[in-house]
């Protein structure tokens, strides 16, 4: 009797774990078509319009205001005559920041653009793309 007790435990034992380790196939493509479509959606990253927006907070808050305006000129060029020199492209985006960062003159004037050495290569590029919105052009 003990034997038939003990038997009867153990394939008990072993089911219970068959069905607690294993789970269907289904259930397990189901999980992983879940987690990928969280990955795929997670990896896209900010749009054009939120990097734009986050452009105009950044400019906003540095000392930009103090020789550019969006629309006219100040010292420097206006934000929008800037916009209409550049096309709206990944590379030009790039070059902006970059002379955000370093600073610059002589295609403007002689009067130098400070340099903002402390700002991050991200947030110049987002205040270029910023910038390069001003005149309507989308990203290409």
């Amino acid at each position: 009797m003990k034997r038939v007790i003990l038997l009867m435990t153990g394939i008990c034992l072993v089911a219970l774990i068959m069905v607690s380790c294993g789970g269907s196939k289904k259930e397990e493509a189901k999980e992983e078509e879940a987690y990928d479509d969280y990955e795929i959606a997670e990896s896209e990253g900010p749009s054009s319009e939120e990097l734009i927006a986050e452009g105009k907070t950044l400019v906003d808050g540095s000392d930009c205001k103090t020789c550019h305006h969006p629309t006219n000129k100040i010292i420097g060029p206006s934000h929008t005559d800037v916009a209409k020199k550049y096309d709206f492209t990944e590379e030009n985006v790039k070059l902006l920041a970059g002379k955000i960062i370093a600073g610059g003159s002589g295609v403007w004037g002689e009067i130098m653009m400070n340099p903002h050495p402390t700002l991050s290569q991200t947030d110049a590029e987002k205040m270029a793309r910023y910038v390069l919105s001003l005149d309507g052009e989308k990203e290409q």
